[in-house]
């Protein structure tokens, strides 16, 4: 039995399955930005058929469980977004997605529905990020 659980890491190895072995907690990411309601209807259609280049690329930047909620709080909508990331790289994986052409099209598409927080004031960013205060598996 040793002997096969040996060949089958020798064989992962070669064949470029390393990233499969290792047990990487991910790092999660919660941020939160307000929906203009007006543009409420647009930026769910736009999420409902979200374009599979932008998908791919955001599979392709360590991405994972990535998820947008909404919620109406007195008389303004905000949107909180979730996702972990299970890369080494952080700010090169978010570099290499900006730089992405489909991706600043989405983007394109997306800003201009998002009324971000009054501390993003004078900043180039529209999701503001949060602080993780509890987590269970």
């Amino acid at each position: 039995m040793k002997a096969i659980i040996t060949l089958f890491l020798v064989f992962c190895l070669l064949a470029g399955c390393k990233d499969h072995l290792k047990s990487v907690e991910p790092k999660r990411f919660g941020s939160i930005t307000g929906l203009k309601p007006e543009k409420m209807a647009y930026y769910k259609q736009l999420h409902a058929k979200a374009w599979p280049s932008v998908l791919k690329k955001i599979s392709a930047c360590n991405i994972r469980n990535y998820s947008i909620y909404l919620k109406k709080i007195d008389t303004s909508y905000y949107l909180f977004s979730y996702f972990e990331y299970t890369g080494d790289h952080f700010n090169e994986d978010m570099k290499r997605m900006a730089d992405d052409p489909d991706t600043q099209r989405w983007w394109k598409e997306t800003d201009p529905c998002q009324q971000p927080l009054p501390e993003m004031t004078g900043t180039a960013k529209i999701w503001s990020p949060m602080e993780e205060v509890f987590h269970a598996n």
